[in-house]
């Protein structure tokens, strides 16, 4: 067992914690980060570009169209298992997430907070009519019959954080509206750019609030999201625990530091833990 779980544990033995993950969390699965060290470049779509041009809005679907089939067969790792197994007997209190994937309610963790929404889920920008992404994917299928496969093999090509493949081949598209208002359709996720909704900053808050120890796994904590929780959290003089591979924004707010995969980390904490209770 290394030290840093050792250390680990012992910063989160008897108080009450709240995890907040990151892409890194779910690299394990298959799913790549933006920001990992052996990440490669990617151009994440930014939301004006997004609302702003319907070719910006093609783009994009088309790339969901073709990597929505591979991201459904993602599923949670060890690590998602093992944390949703170290459960409030541990003194979790909770998981705010910023991934998109689902993959920590898939395991079992309770609640989950998905800071920055859920890709299963497409939403009007206008009427904020739901639809599932699933029948949202079949009706896709219909307006676009006879869609040419791959010209890259999907061995090939790149799966990207967001659950779209890097492909450029538009294909005339078709990307339907709202059948509600005939509004701009959207996944129900924050793109970069846009900014998280109050309500959920709120309760994200509130998650920090009624727990002792905040520790962050695999994020880069890039993103003001997740960063403010770390400052606020540092702010109340209570301990903060990162956990990932590579620099990080809040690495000089640490009170235990760990240059480590969270899925080795969340075993070794529950062996650790486990092993104490026996």
């Amino acid at each position: 067992m290394s030290d840093g779980v050792q250390r680990l544990a012992e910063l989160i033995a008897g108080r009450s914690w709240l995890a907040l993950t990151g892409a890194g969390f779910s690299t394990d699965s298959g799913i790549p980060d933006y920001r990992g060290p052996a990440s490669p470049p990617a151009n994440p779509m930014l939301y004006a570009d997004f609302v702003g041009d319907p070719a910006n809005r093609r783009r994009y679907w088309v790339r969901s169209y073709y990597g929505w089939p591979r991201m459904r067969q993602v599923a949670a790792n060890p690590g998602h298992r093992a944390l949703a197994a170290l459960g409030q007997a541990s003194g979790l209190q909770g998981v705010i997430t910023q991934n998109v994937d689902g993959l920590h309610t898939e395991a079992g963790s309770d609640p989950v907070l998905e800071l920055h929404g859920r890709l299963a889920e497409v939403i009007c920008l206008d009427c904020r009519a739901s639809i599932d992404r699933a029948a949202f994917q079949r009706q896709l299928e219909a307006l676009n019959p006879g869609l040419p496969e791959l010209s890259v093999p999907a061995g090939e090509a790149e799966l990207r954080p967001d659950g779209d493949l890097d492909i450029d081949d538009e294909s005339g598209f078709v990307v339907p509206d709202c059948p509600r208002c005939a509004g701009i359709l959207k996944p129900d996720v924050v793109f970069f750019g846009e900014s998280v909704p109050k309500e959920r900053v709120a309760r994200a808050y509130a998650m920090v609030e009624a727990a002792q120890v905040l520790v962050v796994l695999g994020s880069s904590l890039t993103v003001m999201s997740g960063l403010r929780l770390v400052r606020y959290q540092a702010k109340r003089d209570l301990p903060v625990a990162i956990v990932n591979r590579g620099a990080t924004r809040g690495d000089e707010l640490a009170t235990v530091r760990l240059e480590a995969g969270t899925t080795e980390t969340i075993l070794g904490l529950q062996e650790l833990l486990e092993t104490a209770v026996r």
